[in-house]
């Protein structure tokens, strides 16, 4: 299976604060990695870092054989890297199908000739059946799980590879959290591959091939999502509250 991402001995600052210490991962083509941990363990700060959006970092990504360990987040999203944030930053002022258009980016195809997901604002709404009724409603008019959909909609029109995506069932409705694990589902089948970063373990076993477990800014554990779900001992001492 191809390798599409592999970050090596990622570490990361907040000013004077090291938060990330030599995080090694991998996501291949066509799979779910859940990168998981409580609240504060470094799972955002890893998504920021691959995407680029750190000034101090250090460590080795590169995302389908580009080095993108020193690139602005713009290099990245160009060659087909996604990131959907946790605190969403759609355009309020901005209706559904404008914000879609924003994200829009060219077709792109695999380094073997054949064609990568291509997204439209017509296969996005059978995803997202909400937004396809609210077309044209502003996005500072929409509830908090509608525009977490607009921003994954707005992504996938750059038609990435790969995306990030950082707490999708966090401060949303159930209704809103199982729509969520169906549309990570679609992509999977789509063949867009996904490193998700979540604490909610239902949610990521739902949808998840393999994990890795962060605490303090370390990987703790990696392997199959079976794997974690049957050790109790890792998710005792990583994941529960």
């Amino acid at each position: 299976m191809t390798t599409l991402l592999e970050a090596k001995g990622l570490r990361a600052w907040y000013g004077a604060a090291q938060i990330l210490y030599d995080v090694n991962l991998t996501v291949r083509r066509g799979e779910v990695v859940a990168l998981m941990g409580r609240n504060g363990a470094g799972k955002s700060t890893t998504l920021k870092t691959i995407m680029g959006m750190l000034a101090k970092r250090a460590g080795s990504i590169h995302f389908l054989d580009h080095d993108i360990s020193r690139t602005e987040p713009h290099h990245a999203s160009r060659l087909g890297l996604g990131f959907v944030p946790e605190d969403r930053r759609v355009f309020t002022d901005l209706t559904v199908m404008e914000n879609l258009e924003v994200g829009k980016q060219p077709a792109r195809r695999w380094a073997d000739g054949t064609d990568a997901p291509l997204w439209t604002p017509e296969k996005l709404f059978k995803l997202f059946p909400n937004l396809g009724e609210m077309p044209n409603r502003p996005g500072g008019r929409m509830s908090g799980g509608e525009q977490q959909m607009l921003t994954v909609a707005r992504t996938l029109m750059g038609n990435p590879y790969l995306v990030l995506l950082d707490e999708p069932s966090e401060g949303v409705a159930p209704v809103i959290v199982e729509q969520m694990a169906h549309m990570i589902l679609a992509l999977k089948a789509q063949g867009v591959s996904i490193l998700l970063s979540e604490q909610n373990m239902h949610f990521a076993e739902l949808v998840s091939d393999r994990a890795y477990v962060l605490e303090k800014g370390q990987i703790r554990f990696e392997g199959t999502m079976a794997e974690l779900a049957a050790n109790e001992e890792v998710r005792r001492a990583y994941l529960s509250v």
